[in-house]
């Protein structure tokens, strides 16, 4: 190999092992959560309104930052008086907490595709940690429409709502406290590619 070829070989390399920006694809993103209603099945819902970005290493399998953000008013759980009320002061106070975030501050994998990624959920004004399984299903060019560079992930979290101060029907059990959730989600690279 020539001195050419290999100070290209070589900035590839580097290249490679520098993290990405990835921004979340929200015609193809999915956010179910589950509450137990007086204990006799759980409730379904979702939020239709999401934005967020991350950056992360595959080589490294590094994760540097992201964050998701969740619009409140968004919320649907296929009912309009309980979708009301769940936008209501009993529960997510839309009006004067219009978003829920979701920052990363912490990653560590568990596997070649799994990890737990650590961040601070900031919602009705209050910040908490929470910790996300997730699994990277697929990392590849998209196949049709945009054809950009794609991750495919899954994630789960369990929380519960009282730690954040929503403690309606909590006491007296007609509302569950526990916050099943369960995400799935692509990411597609930034047509920039690369961070400074």
């Amino acid at each position: 190999m020539g001195l050419l070829g290999l100070l290209l070989t070589l900035g590839a390399s580097q290249a490679t092992a520098e993290l990405r920006t990835f921004v979340v694809d929200d015609e193809h993103f999915s956010m179910m959560f589950e509450i137990q209603h007086i204990g006799y099945a759980p409730v379904m819902g979702m939020f239709e309104e999401v934005e967020g970005q991350f950056q992360y290493n595959e080589e490294t399998n590094e994760l540097d930052s992201g964050q998701l953000t969740f619009k409140s008013k968004s919320v649907y759980t296929n009912h309009k008086k309980r979708d009301d009320h769940l936008r209501g002061d009993d529960f997510l106070n839309s009006d004067e907490f219009p978003e829920i975030t979701f920052k990363v501050t912490d990653f560590k994998p568990t596997g070649e595709k799994t990890g737990v990624v650590t961040g601070d959920l900031t919602m009705l004004g209050q910040t908490h940690p929470v910790d996300v399984n997730v699994t990277l299903n697929k990392a590849a060019e998209y196949p049709i429409t945009h054809e950009k560079y794609t991750l495919g992930m899954t994630a789960e979290a369990t929380l519960k709502r009282s730690q954040w101060g929503m403690t309606y029907a909590v006491e007296n059990g007609l509302v569950g406290d526990t916050v099943n959730m369960r995400f799935g989600f692509e990411a597609n690279l930034k047509s920039d590619g690369w961070l400074n």
